[in-house]
């Protein structure tokens, strides 16, 4: 059965969250324009640089992009030196897109730096019982979020066939 909540807290909670997702959305598009980028095209760019070389069609998969949205995507990340591509050499028909992590990290290291200095800043006003609730608060909500994202894109996937 689930646990009462005082449902004035859990609207503030549900209002801060839309208000950190707007915030989150809209700093990642002031980041990518600074250097160029959508802030699309950034985020997904950050995707490919935690997860390393793949093909096109993983990264498709990974994001639920359509597999023609990612290789717009990956052109215009060519064309800025960001990524090339590499054929498989076991299969020659599969090309990987391989991120140029030191470029990117050198285009978006400076406005990173200042948000790393700002983030140390302000969480070092939480002790650390705050700051374990807080990463507790966030794992759990990333879960959730991946769940919920394969789960969509799952039933995206099943309405087409």
């Amino acid at each position: 059965m689930p646990r009462e909540f005082d449902q004035k807290t859990i609207a503030s909670i549900n209002s801060m969250a839309r208000q950190f997702s707007d915030a989150t959305i809209l700093m990642h598009e002031a980041i990518a324009r600074e250097v160029g980028l959508s802030g699309t095209d950034h985020k997904y760019l950050g995707i490919l640089i935690q997860q390393g070389e793949m093909t096109a069609g993983e990264l498709a998969r990974f994001t639920g992009l359509t597999t023609g949205a990612v290789t717009g995507l990956i052109d215009r990340f060519e064309k800025k030196g960001l990524v090339s591509r590499r054929f498989d050499k076991e299969d020659r028909r599969k090309v990987v897109i391989v991120p140029d992590t030191e470029k990117a990290n050198s285009l978006l290291r400076g406005i990173f730096s200042q948000i790393q200095t700002k983030t140390l800043d302000m969480l070092s006003n939480f002790n650390e019982q705050e700051l374990t609730i807080i990463e507790r608060y966030l794992t759990a909500a990333i879960a959730m979020m991946k769940e919920t994202t394969t789960q969509l894109n799952e039933n995206a996937k099943n309405t087409t066939l």
